[in-house]
């Protein structure tokens, strides 16, 4: 989602089906049925302001089919200013419903919104930014430039000529939204809010790639093309959109590219949070943000420094046992890497063939969940490249959830502009991350609730869902996926290698004054990840601050809060039991924690009949 949409974090109440774990009081509280409608009042409100998150959602029909034609075309300063007093308004109703008239349930879901909306005020009250992660308008990963074309060709569903009329409306916005995007990039770069010059570099090449083409050839045309033939709908789509394109869409690009030609000379020196002013405290507020934790940027680096200690010597073991014995690691991982017997063809044929070894991966692990999990997801998976015209600044690889009316599919995506960034040995864990038993497994088993009001089904937060999905990774391995490869378990702990690097790389950059270079240094020399792909990780984690922690944050807590059930309960822990948390839903790692402990609490006390759901009969 961009920065506009709903940002509030995901949980659900603790009605679990399970035969020892009772559910949370299933009687409700007096208050419960005012704290829903406000939960749902709420929602609506922030689906009527961002047409896009209606898309997302699935939601941009019935009584909002009016959305499907719009973006949110408000100035980014009046926009964040009215999100700010929406919050606020939020907070000031869920304080006004006291937690003494609600139930178990309840509570936990008033105590998480609250988090997440007071979180949310925080960089606009304090910065007048949209947030502290990403305190740049426009860079190699943001920007409208960057994220609507992307959002038409996959949010944006084609299945009517309404439908197709609805993309052209769209496609006319676009270029309110880029012009708004330029003057709020120059208002905020004469406060000092401009990417590092690199940045900028990168954020002009992707611009020039979208424009550098004809109207009629633009990915923007194609997409309603292509899509209206599939579904026979007659009209003269491709004109239509060409001429939206050239006379509306390129001139505001053209205006964002000379405006950053522009802004690219005035940029501060450096490349951490510390080139900002205020922004030692800019930096605190997003590790906070993003770890969910209190941690400090020394005590995460020093974390970091630990974990890639121990995690390198399990590979160094496993890399000697396979005849890998000269070098450091990262230089054994380095010459691994490298080995053609690892390495599709960078061509399209070698990029098919690499997408159907991960689709053959992902189908040999939804044989292997039932071990582990009771609750499995109905939400189908698709795995697609990242788009070619913004791979040069996008993230390896990433996740978008389904629409919640099942009209659009699950999608990770994989960057593919060099295949060599992908040896066979180090693929596979990416899908347990990103699709199954990690993203797509944690997110749909949520979304898909019936118990879960729709204000908990979106947002998240990414020390919950980043350890998750790393803490998947281990369950893979758990599930014996590495039984006979022990190369392909030596990838598996290169990923965790990866993330431990990133707290000592990503509080270097925001902390210590790191630069770009340093860091990347750093991280090829310890991962042993080609220098392409290791810069464009420490370029994500110089312009989204803070973000990359919350991977080994989240999933030091989730092994903690396991490895405490499992001494309490011995020998009756039941792994599948301790996964069903996840109907609970994302929320901070203190509260996830507690609520772990207590679910801990009551299979070690005995219980062993739950209490009916709200609708059911006891």
């Amino acid at each position: 989602m961009d920065r506009r949409s709903f940002l509030t974090a995901s949980a659900t109440v603790a009605l679990l089906p399970l035969t020892e774990v009772p559910a949370f009081a299933a009687a409700p509280g007096s208050g419960d049925a005012r704290l829903n409608q406000l939960f749902e009042d709420i929602f609506q409100d922030r689906v009527r302001t961002s047409p896009e998150l209606a898309s997302q959602l699935g939601l941009d029909k019935g009584p909002n089919a009016a959305l499907k034609s719009k973006l949110d075309t408000r100035p980014n300063a009046v926009a964040r200013q009215q999100n700010l007093a929406r919050d606020r308004r939020g907070i000031a109703q869920l304080n006004a419903i006291s937690p003494a008239t609600l139930s178990d349930a309840a509570k936990l879901n008033r105590e998480v919104v609250l988090y997440s909306l007071d979180t949310n005020t925080h960089a606009p009250a304090r910065w007048d930014i949209d947030s502290a992660q990403r305190p740049y308008p426009i860079f190699q990963q943001g920007g409208a430039y960057f994220s609507t074309p992307d959002f038409l060709n996959t949010a944006h569903t084609v299945e009517t000529a309404a439908d197709a009329e609805a993309y052209l409306s769209r496609l006319g916005q676009f270029a309110t939204t880029l012009d708004n995007d330029t003057a709020e990039q120059r208002a905020q770069a004469a406060r000092g809010f401009l990417s590092p010059g690199w940045s900028i570099d990168l954020t002009l090449g992707q611009m020039r790639k979208l424009r550098s083409v004809a109207p009629e050839q633009s990915t923007m045309v194609d997409s309603i093309v292509r899509r209206t033939a599939e579904k026979g709908i007659a009209g003269d789509w491709g004109r239509r959109a060409a001429a939206i394109v050239g006379g509306n869409v390129y001139p505001a690009l053209d205006r964002q590219i000379a405006a950053m030609e522009q802004l690219r000379p005035t940029t501060r020196p450096g490349d951490g949070a510390q080139r900002l002013t205020e922004g030692d405290a800019i930096y605190a507020e997003a590790l906070h943000q993003a770890t969910t934790t209190n941690f400090t940027p020394a005590e995460v680096h020093q974390m970091g420094l630990a974990q890639v200690a121990e995690i390198s010597s399990q590979i160094d073991v496993i890399l000697k046992s396979q005849g890998y014995t000269q070098g450091s690691v990262g230089e054994r991982l380095a010459a691994l890497n490298r080995d053609p017997r690892q390495l599709y063809a960078n061509s399209d044929a070698g990029r098919a063939e690499l997408l159907a070894s991960l689709n053959t991966g992902v189908k040999d692990m939804y044989a292997r969940l039932p071990q582990d999990f009771a609750t499995l997801p109905n939400s189908p998976l698709e795995i697609r490249r990242v788009p070619p015209e913004i791979q040069d600044g996008a993230s390896n690889g990433y996740y978008r959830r389904a629409s919640l009316d099942g009209s659009r599919p699950a999608i990770y995506f994989i960057n593919l502009k060099d295949v060599g960034d992908w040896p066979k040995y180090s693929l596979p864990t990416l899908s347990y991350h990103e699709g199954v038993p990690g993203h797509h497994l944690q997110i749909s088993i949520a979304q898909e609730s019936k118990d879960i009001p729709t204000l908990r089904k979106v947002g998240g937060f990414s020390a919950y869902s980043e350890g998750w999905a790393l803490y998947a990774e281990q369950v893979a391995d758990e599930l014996g996926v590495y039984a006979n490869d022990p190369l392909g378990r030596a990838g598996y702990l290169q990923s965790f290698l990866f993330r431990a690097a990133r707290l000592v790389v990503d509080t270097g950059l925001h902390s210590k004054g790191w630069s770009r270079e340093q860091a990347t240094d750093y991280m090829v020399a310890t991962t042993g990840y080609a220098r392409p792909r290791s810069q464009r990780e420490v370029e994500r984690y110089c312009t989204q601050i803070g973000q990359a922690c919350s991977y080994k944050v989240g999933h030091t807590a989730w092994v903690r809060a396991r490895a405490e059930s499992q001494q309490a309960l011995g020998p009756r822990f039941d792994i599948k039991e301790f996964h069903e948390i996840l109907r609970e839903g994302a929320m901070p790692l203190s509260i996830l924690e507690r609520r772990i402990r207590e679910r801990t609490a009551m299979l070690a006390g005995g219980t062993t009949s739950p209490a009916p759901r709200p609708g059911e009969r006891g």
